[in-house]
């Protein structure tokens, strides 16, 4: 439980101490600073902590996003400030400080809390004061500033306000028309009925799970299911960050959940469809990887991209000077965010597709959408990359390692190699154009040569710190090596059940390279090095696939990619969910571009 410590003498007529308690805080009252400093240190060690001026006077959602957001330790508004336990002993020093300096006597002249906020500051503490927008949070001085400051309470409808924040303040053009005019309230009955975000996060993932079922029974009706209940998803899956806005329910699991489960259901989708698709005569398998294959490098790029320029300093780009002047016309706006394909015009096209064509149909416009958007996407970040003047950093250069995801084999090379081939992105596309020629050149023993080949450079590439500008491609050169190999090969066995089964494997580790980019979105580093070990690394199980494909027969070859696929998703899922429900897992919320 929470505790608010009410400080001053209290205010008649006030609401302030019933506003308290509907957001989850005990309420005590405090004279002045010594009488709060003996309050605080009752306040049991494991529990967040509010002091709040007696005067203050505001919208309860003020305080709410004051005083209740979990992902800051310490944070405030005029008027008030909250603790949460790692931050308590600085709150107890600032107010120590208070006491000690005179302060002790009388709140009287001005707020304690804020001088308490005031002292933090000096102590070098992070606080966070949130964007309050029209929302009022004030301390008056005298009567008539009181009552001035309760008629921009007034003024200003505070449930209007929370639920316009419970919407993202950039989003694409399907979510932001077409859902969210509705769904901040679906959210808002959500959070008034006591369910929580990860409960609706849930219910989206099931929603989809039960489309894709649809899907998979290959008859019209079920394929037109299918395409409603995937929106009926897409509702659900708006839904929950909206309502972890509007009532402050961020949590370390949530972030996880929301993070992962929009690819698993997506990717699930593509499974049904391809299973819809075989009970009709077609098989569009190879189809169905080959969208997930482009979706999952798609957002390497983003994540890649994103993290190279993260800290990067003396930004000079013209290229996105140019596009913060296009921002500036509201119709490029929208057409720059529609053609890229985030999450809710994909979403919406693939149901569209689903339920008036054929599941065919649908992946080859969805390849190529999503061809075109990665085309664009791609080269507007190669063009900036290339015309800007920027240092980069090493912890930029470490995230774009990790991402990377090389092996001990890889490793290997780095270290026993003597000398250096060339910088990074030139040494991995040499490297990944040898694996390309060896897959085509047909089955056998070639495919081998180039992956042993397409290895070593590997190895190579990541000798130096990858801060040219453009290497940040390394990373996505590698997912598409890697993926491709396993397509190309699956292809050739030729034989039912092997298209499947590396479409399992290729989930299997495109999971664990999302849960690589959210751990270090999270600045919590990369996954264990046993893990990157045991799982052999994105070089080490290309050559792997390889080797299988060479030496077993067909037959054979699909229940190895099926074996592998079960290893490796059980050996990346276990210790995933051991470390997001873990205490040091990071507690953000992912609110970042549409995916």
């Amino acid at each position: 439980m929470s505790t608010a410590i009410v400080t001053g003498q209290p205010v008649p007529g006030s609401s302030l101490e019933n506003d308290l308690r509907s957001l989850g805080f005990d309420v005590c009252v405090a004279q002045d600073a010594a009488e709060t400093r003996a309050r605080l240190a009752a306040v049991p060690a494991g529990s967040r902590v509010a002091l709040v001026d007696a005067r203050f006077v505001g919208h309860p959602h003020a305080l709410r996003l004051g005083l209740t957001d979990p992902r800051f330790p310490l944070a405030a508004v005029a008027g008030a400030v909250t603790a949460q336990p790692e931050a308590r002993q600085a709150l107890t020093r600032a107010l120590a400080g208070e006491t000690s300096t005179g302060g002790g006597t009388a709140v009287a002249l001005d707020s304690l809390a804020d001088r308490v906020v005031t002292a933090l500051d000096a102590d070098g503490a992070a606080v966070h004061r949130p964007e309050l927008g029209s929302l009022v949070a004030a301390v008056p001085a005298d009567p008539q500033a009181r009552n001035e400051a309760r008629q921009a309470v007034a003024a200003v409808d505070d449930e209007a306000v929370r639920l316009k924040s419970a919407v993202k303040s950039r989003d694409g053009f399907f979510t932001t028309f077409f859902i969210s005019p509705y769904s901040r309230y679906i959210a808002r009955w959500c959070a008034r009925h006591g369910l929580t975000p990860n409960q609706v996060t849930t219910a989206s993932l099931l929603t989809a799970l039960i489309a894709a079922g649809c899907a998979a029974t290959g008859t019209r009706a079920g394929f037109v299911a299918a395409g409603v209940l995937l929106i009926a998803s897409f509702v659900l899956d708006c839904t929950d960050g909206q309502l972890a806005r509007y009532a402050l329910k961020y949590s370390t699991l949530g972030a996880w959940l929301d993070a992962t489960f929009d690819r698993a259901k997506e990717y699930a989708y593509y499974a049904g469809l391809a299973l819809g698709a075989a009970r009709g005569g077609d098989d569009v398998w190879a189809l169905a990887l080959g969208a997930m294959i482009l979706q999952t490098c798609r957002h390497v790029v983003d994540f890649s991209f994103n993290e190279a320029n993260h800290d990067a300093t003396a930004n000079t780009s013209p290229t996105a000077a140019l596009s913060d002047k296009l921002d500036s016309v509201g119709w490029t706006v929208w057409v720059r965010r529609m053609i890229v394909l985030p999450i809710g015009e994909r979403w919406a096209m693939i149901a569209v597709l689903t339920a008036a064509t054929t599941p065919r149909i649908t992946f080859c416009v969805l390849l190529a959408g999503c061809a075109f958007a990665a085309t664009y996407t791609t080269a507007g970040r190669v063009l900036r990359s290339v015309t800007r003047k920027a240092r980069r950093t090493d912890r930029a250069a470490q995230a774009l390692a990790d991402l990377a995801d090389n092996g001990p084999l890889a490793g290997f090379v780095a270290r026993a190699g003597r000398v250096r081939l060339g910088a990074p992105l030139p040494v991995a596309l040499v490297g990944a154009a040898v694996l390309a020629a060896s897959l085509f050149s047909g089955p056998g023993w070639a495919p081998v040569a180039g992956a042993a080949v397409y290895a070593a450079t590997a190895g190579q590439a990541l000798r130096r710190p990858l801060k040219g500008a453009l290497d940040w491609l390394v990373p996505p050169l590698f997912r598409l090596a890697e993926y491709g190999t396993v397509l190309v090969l699956a292809a050739h066995a030729d034989v039912n059940g092997a298209l499947p089964a590396a479409f399992g494997l290729v989930a299997a580790v495109a999971y664990h390279h999302y849960d690589t980019v959210y751990r270090i979105r999270g600045n919590a580093g990369a996954p264990p090095a046993w893990l990157v070990r045991a799982v052999g690394g994105q070089e080490g199980r290309t050559l792997l696939v390889t080797v299988l494909a060479a030496v077993l027969t067909a037959s054979q070859f699909k229940v190895a990619l099926t074996v592998l696929a079960v290893a490796v998703a059980l050996l990346v899922l276990v210790e995933s969910i051991r470390f997001w429900v873990s205490a040091g897992a990071p507690a953000v919320h992912d609110e970042g571009e549409p995916a």
